[in-house]
């Protein structure tokens, strides 16, 4: 490719294939072409792609697979094309054999398609398979499932199961990665502490090893499964890990340091017997606010009627970016007749740095509004992700009182009168769930 005479014949291979793709008639030459040749040229993939469509009733199980990964490997997401795979993947009995079925599901995983049919029938097929994979392809499979945000717990508890009984020979990096599954979909196995023991015991001699960033990740899973110990907290809040982070800018960069808050956070809301290390007060302040991405109906509609209820701005607070990495929707104080109080009067510990003023009353109830949209949800499940599930227990822990405004639930509220009945009832019951205890 380096050398005049290679890119002018490649140049030229490239145009007549472009001319004559309509000439292809069998399924394995057009499944050669897209795997070889679609990602040198856009047109010509574009065209492959078309043909594909005409002739996927035609493709075996190994054209499915060659050809999903292709649109893998080049990032590719065809909806019409992934719809008409998925549609044979599900309607034909053909058997899947072990390698078709991890390729499946890295190519659903990479691009993100979700068809709950399909997913169905990969963790059946595979269930079986478990005792025989690799723990690097037991690995690569968790990962690609929890991509997708689907939990099968036969499927995870095989998993579970398949890294306890390799327990001395599992690589560190597969165990990372198996842990980091886990705790996306926020499962924990049956054997939960034997898996987590084996953990432990691998962190404890090999965690100051692994590269910064992914010691972070790996400590921050085990925070969501409420499983970090003191020690391994102290490991990644010691200065010379965490100051390589603070002044990061990279999205990547930004991903560990909210990381890195979130597990301070635990340090300090779940483990009261932990001494230190902690990061720095200036590593608390969020900030200038990042670009808001696009609000969401449910966030736009949820303040809106919120604002409608305070009946003044001083009442309540949107958007409030808390030194413990999360955001709450809004927040609001309630006296012991239910009625709100001004916030900018009283103090407020949460925030970064915290505000000044007077210390609220006894008998006052601090309530934080946490909207839960459609992605924050394992697929086909009304169970939060992990991530969400420990934002949840950070603000309980920091003191107020959680009112959950799934989107399934709103989307069920049609006028304004409902919306706020509906927010009003919630307030009611948070309160009285906490008087109760």
């Amino acid at each position: 490719m380096q050398e005049r005479g290679s890119r002018e014949l490649l140049a030229e291979l490239l145009l007549n294939l472009e001319r004559r793709w309509v000439e292809v008639e069998d399924g394995r030459t057009l499944v050669a072409l897209l795997a070889k040749a679609g990602s040198l040229s856009e047109p010509l993939m574009n065209h492959l792609e078309d043909k594909c469509l005409d002739l996927v009733e035609q493709f075996g199980p190994e054209e499915l697979q060659r050809v999903l990964v292709a649109l893998a490997a080049q990032n590719r997401r065809s909806l019409p094309l992934l719809r008409a795979i998925s549609y044979h993947l599900v309607q034909k009995p053909f058997p899947l054999n072990k390698g078709v079925l991890l390729d499946l599901a890295y190519a659903y995983g990479k691009l993100g398609f979700h068809q709950t049919q399909v997913f169905q029938r990969l963790a059946t097929d595979l269930l079986p398979h478990v005792p025989s994979l690799t723990s690097g392809e037991v690995a690569r499979c968790a990962k690609s499932f929890a991509l997708l945000k689907w939990l099968n717990l036969p499927l995870f508890e095989a998993f579970a199961q398949h890294v306890l009984s390799r327990a001395q020979s599992v690589a560190m990096s597969d165990l990372c990665n198996v842990l980091l599954a886990f705790a996306r979909l926020n499962f924990r196995p049956e054997q939960e502490e034997a898996f987590f023991n084996l953990v432990h015991e691998k962190l404890g001699s090999q965690l100051a090893d692994l590269d910064p960033a992914l010691q972070v990740d790996v400590l921050w899973a085990l925070c969501v499964l409420q499983q970090a110990r003191a020690s391994e907290l102290q490991a990644v809040l010691r200065p010379e890990l965490h100051t390589q982070f603070l002044g990061d800018r990279s999205p990547r960069g930004q991903s560990t340091l909210q990381k890195l808050l979130h597990i301070n956070a635990t340090a300090r809301l779940e483990h009261p017997e932990y001494a230190g290390p902690l990061l720095p007060a200036t590593a608390l302040d969020p900030g200038p606010p990042a670009p808001e991405r696009k609000v969401t109906p449910l966030q736009k509609e949820l303040q809106e009627t919120l604002k409608g209820l305070l009946g003044g701005a001083d009442r309540g607070r949107f958007s409030v970016a808390t030194q413990y990495g999360w955001v709450l929707d809004a927040e609001v104080l309630l006296d012991a007749e239910g009625q709100f109080l001004p916030l900018r009067d009283f103090v407020a510990p949460h925030l970064s740095p915290p505000s000044g003023g007077q210390l609220p009353p006894p008998t006052a109830k601090r309530l934080a509004f946490l909207r839960w949209e459609f992605s924050n949800f394992a697929s086909r499940s009304k169970d939060l992700l992990g991530r969400f599930v420990l934002a949840r227990r950070h603000v309980l822990a920091a003191g107020f009182l959680v009112v959950d405004v799934p989107y399934y639930e709103w989307l069920e509220l049609r006028s304004e009168w409902q919306k706020a009945a509906y927010l009003k009832d919630k307030m009611r019951k948070s309160v009285a769930e906490e008087l109760a205890k």
